[in-house]
């Protein structure tokens, strides 16, 4: 088991990483669901991929969080993002290498990477 001072510093990290904090309207939410159906789906590893590539990257116009049940269980993982003035665009069926194209194609280079978005895939 951890000390408590370990586990407090772990807790300050995630929070700094994933983006607890109030939200800006000019910001860029990345939102992975991260209720039971996401988890087991691989989430955690995807929520992980995004928040340090986008703190690796140093784009501070982004705030990656982390919400419930998104409602599509049968395509998680699941990643939103929200830019302001834009339509949100759904990633499903993520994974770690998914998300990080997805932050060097759409979060750098504003290009959405249709090949994994809802609208693509087979319903």
């Amino acid at each position: 088991m951890k000390s408590l001072e370990e586990l407090k510093a772990i807790r300050e990290k995630m929070q700094g990483q994933v983006g607890f904090r109030s939200e800006d309207e000019s910001q860029t939410r990345v939102v992975v669901g991260m209720a039971t159906c996401g988890i087991a789906s691989g989430a955690r590893p995807v929520l992980t991929a995004l928040s340090d590539e986008v703190q690796k990257k140093g784009l501070s116009n982004v705030v990656v969080t982390q919400t419930g049940c998104i409602g599509l269980c049968q395509y998680e993982p699941i990643v939103e993002v929200i830019e302001p003035g834009k339509d949100k665009v759904t990633y499903v069926r993520m994974d770690p290498d998914k998300a990080l194209e997805v932050v060097d194609q759409h979060l750098v280079r504003g290009q959405a990477v249709t090949k994994y978005t809802l609208n693509e895939i087979d319903l």
